[in-house]
């Protein structure tokens, strides 16, 4: 077993903070998301507190990200800022456009957030996967 060195070790708890923090991010977002059909049965009151946790989680869970980005080095972090400028992209150009399919009625079925969320988490993949290919 090797022993990390100072920066090695702390890209591996700022790699593991943010895996949690995205972890229990998407456990809130399910029980926000399906609590009100499958736990509480629409009760209003309680879904806006599980809307309120999960937001608060959100935002813990971007500033482990922004935690994570601020340890990377130079070649990383630009790795990282050209997967993400690549997502922003799709989210900003293609949601609106998957709107306005579904508003024309040019989809064979409902548009949904979900299908924004995937695309734009394949594009991060994709992107972060050829951006560190390209460099190694």
């Amino acid at each position: 077993m090797t022993i990390r060195s100072g920066w090695a070790a702390a890209q591996a708890r700022n790699t593991v903070y943010l895996a949690l923090w995205t972890g229990a991010w998407l456990v809130t977002l399910a029980v926000a998301s399906l609590g009100p059909a499958l736990l509480w049965d629409g009760h209003g009151a309680i879904t806006l507190v599980a809307l309120g946790v999960n937001l608060a989680v959100g935002a813990g869970m971007v500033l482990a990200n922004k935690r994570h980005l601020l340890g990377l080095d130079e070649l990383h972090r630009a790795v990282q800022l050209e997967a993400m400028a690549w997502t922003l992209g799709i989210g900003l150009v293609g949601g609106p456009a998957w709107q306005a399919l579904e508003t024309a009625k040019l989809l064979p079925f409902d548009a949904e957030i979900g299908h924004l969320m995937m695309g734009m988490a394949l594009t991060y993949l994709v992107a972060l996967a050829v951006g560190l290919r390209r460099f190694a």
